[in-house]
């Protein structure tokens, strides 16, 4: 059984930086993505960032140059960097991974809540 946990969110001040953690546990197979996706109240989901097998990052216009998506292969281990960070990234933040081929399934994270306070 696959599980994706997230940690690291929590409250921080507008111009402040958090870290966060998604840890994959469990026989996941080629996997083509993985993202960190939020979802704030009143507002869609967005994918924020993401990182392709091959390394190929794509980030969200609005946290273009202030978070950067990273991974530890040998720890099954994707991190979400956030600097500079403003009231409108306040949001629960899901981690994802996605894989490869047409039967390719998606794992999700319970999520972990960001607020930032301005």
């Amino acid at each position: 059984q696959v599980q994706l946990v997230e940690s690291g969110g929590g409250l921080v001040q507008a111009g402040g930086s958090l870290r966060l953690t998604c840890e994959a546990s469990g026989s996941i197979g080629n996997i083509y993505r993985m993202g960190w996706v939020r979802l704030a109240p009143g507002k869609q989901r967005e994918l924020v960032a993401s990182i392709l097998w091959g390394g190929k990052t794509n980030y969200e216009p609005s946290v273009e140059g202030r978070f950067t998506i990273s991974r530890d292969n040998a720890k099954n281990t994707i991190y979400l960097q956030m600097n500079l960070l403003k009231p409108e990234d306040t949001a629960v933040y899901y981690c994802n991974i996605i894989e490869a081929g047409l039967s390719g399934k998606s794992y999700w994270g319970q999520g972990t809540q960001v607020t930032v306070s301005s």
